[in-house]
């Protein structure tokens, strides 16, 4: 008896890990631990981000994940309550390592570690997070980077100066051939170091919830999901929830013309720059109205002044002509011609024409005393 008590006692410790195993196994890959793929993950989408559901949340991008049975399928972002105060997302991305595609998870941790130099937008750009800071039991929201109301948030700022020299590329993978190329800082190998937390509830069911549906695999929508993005993890048929790409210009892809000043910017996205294609063409039709008022302010003065001297010459040149019309009136009652005013009888007296009238029979006494004499 005791033989066979013992010998079953064994026969059951050996088939605890046979049992065991298989099921830790099927675990490791459905939570994408491990995960190796020969194909490379389609690009990003760009989408709109919906509005922060309230204070505390924090915003944990969308990304491609993988399952053996349809391969990629779209997890679509989503605002997520931390595991604890002051922890921050670190977003999870594939890298190529030994001719594979391999899935790094995300983590919530003190500090934003490395997550491959991809740019998931919203202030994850490929290095760090300048979506927001924790300051005391307090999430402050960066409002460049987010869609936050302040109706119901008031621990906001706006920081564009963030984003400058962002790659806008969507590639959604680091190293391999057209990959991103990057490498972590001696800080963020320090970082990854530190305790960690794994994903939370609700972002477990969101992935859960975009594997179990048809329209989020990438055999279906070619690169355009059914949703894009959630305001709550695991409601995709929620209000908020995204279900088209947004424009080039969102805050998503963070363009070279948001991250200059708005002074310069078209801009800043392309929301800047229709405003500069209004702008342009109408300074050039503002500015000859501006020169033709300076013509219409100039040419008064221009013409008033030559005006004023001879309004002068004309005041003092009408004693003389009255004077000299009262000669020619003289002389016309002596039996003179006319020849009219001003200065033509000035040549009178250098004797020429004026000395064929009277002045004439004046002067042949003179001529006749002077033979006389």
């Amino acid at each position: 008896m005791k033989r066979i008590a013992t010998t079953l006692l064994v026969a059951s410790l050996m088939a605890t890990p046979m049992l065991v195993l298989p099921a830790t196994a099927h675990a490791a890959v459905s939570i994408g631990i491990g995960v190796s793929v020969g194909v490379p993950p389609p690009a990003l989408p760009v989408y709109s981000q919906p509005i922060a559901p309230g204070p505390g949340y924090l915003w944990t991008p969308g990304y491609w994940a993988w399952d053996p049975s349809f391969g990629y399928y779209w997890v679509p972002g989503s605002w997520v309550m931390p595991p604890q105060i002051g922890l921050l997302w670190t977003p999870g991305w594939w890298g190529w390592s030994d001719g594979y595609y391999r899935w790094t998870p995300g983590y919530w941790g003190t500090h934003v570690g490395f997550y491959g130099g991809v740019n998931y937008g919203y202030g994850y750009f490929g290095n760090g997070y300048a979506g927001g800071y924790w300051r005391g039991n307090n999430f402050f929201y960066n409002r460049a980077v987010n869609n936050v109301s302040i109706t119901n948030i008031r621990n906001v700022y706006v920081d564009r100066t963030v984003i400058n020299n962002i790659n806008t590329n969507r590639v959604s993978y680091n190293g391999g051939r057209g990959g991103i190329v990057a490498r972590p800082s001696a800080q963020q190998r320090t970082w990854a170091s530190q305790r960690r937390f794994q994903a939370t509830a609700p972002q477990t069911r969101q992935r859960e919830t975009a594997m179990r549906d048809p329209a989020q695999r990438f055999k279906a929508n070619r690169g355009r999901p059914a949703v894009f993005a959630t305001q709550h993890a695991g409601n995709f048929g929620g209000p908020h929830a995204v279900r088209a790409p947004a424009p080039v210009n969102s805050r998503m892809v963070a363009s070279p013309e948001r991250a200059r000043p708005m002074a310069r910017a078209p801009q800043r996205g392309m929301v800047e720059a229709p405003r500069d294609r209004v702008q342009q063409p109408n300074r050039p039709a503002q500015q000859p109205p501006r020169r033709e008022r300076e013509r219409v302010m100039q040419a008064p003065r221009e013409r008033a002044q030559p005006a004023r001297p001879m309004v002068q010459q004309e005041r003092r040149s009408a004693p003389a002509q009255e004077r000299a019309y009262e000669r020619a009136g003289a002389a016309r009652a002596r039996g003179g011609e006319y020849r009219g005013p001003a200065a033509r009888p000035a040549p009178a007296t250098r004797g020429a024409p004026p000395s064929r009238g009277n002045e004439r029979g004046k002067a042949r006494p003179k001529d006749d005393n002077g033979p006389g004499h």
